[in-house]
């Protein structure tokens, strides 16, 4: 199954301190990789993923 995944820039995926919209994104993207699910993150440039990254911005805002 594709599966795309759009997350907010405001901190990298996952996030380095608080970010509970984007610490969501990152867990469930992680486990449908691990699942073997073709996922792709649209997120901030510096996030970090197993998925394959289209990055939005270059850097969380």
């Amino acid at each position: 199954m594709k599966i795309a995944q759009v997350a907010p820039l405001y901190e990298s995926v996952p996030p380095h301190g608080y970010g509970g919209t984007e610490r969501v994104v990152s867990y469930l993207t992680e486990e449908l990789v691990r699942l073997g699910e073709e996922v792709t993150l649209f997120a901030s440039g510096d996030s970090k993923t197993a998925a394959h990254l289209i990055p939005i911005s270059p850097r969380s805002l």
